[in-house]
């Protein structure tokens, strides 16, 4: 499956961006999705994820309450709505797929988009 993120950009702190994520290629409602961020000088970090059916969603603390992840399977796209983002947001967002169940590691992950880069400004 290939993956294209988009939808980043620069916003202000307390500010929301959508960020989503077309696929094409493979059955795209087969698969799990994930949003990962990586900031400068960081790791990649798992941030949200969503089973095939959309049933089972998992965030990670620093995002829940402000963050929704969500697909549309009828249109292969993922989504990711960001709210109250804070400068500690900004990192470079990536899509990623698996075709088991939910994993919060790097590897565990064989499709990856380019990634959009997400600043956000005190």
């Amino acid at each position: 499956v290939q993956l294209q993120a988009s939808g980043g950009g620069l916003v202000q702190a307390g500010g929301s961006l959508r960020l989503s994520c077309a696929a094409s290629g493979r059955s795209f409602s087969s698969y799990y999705m994930a949003w990962f961020r990586q900031a400068p000088g960081k790791e990649r970090e798992f941030v949200a994820g969503i089973s095939s059916s959309g049933g089972s969603i998992s965030y990670t603390d620093s995002v829940k309450g402000r963050f929704t992840i969500s697909r549309d399977n009828a249109k292969d796209t993922l989504y990711l709505q960001m709210n109250s983002l804070k400068p500690e947001d900004t990192a470079v967002y990536y899509c990623a797929s698996r075709s088991f169940s939910r994993s919060y590691y790097v590897n565990d992950y064989p499709y990856w988009g380019p990634g959009t880069l997400v600043t956000v400004s005190s």
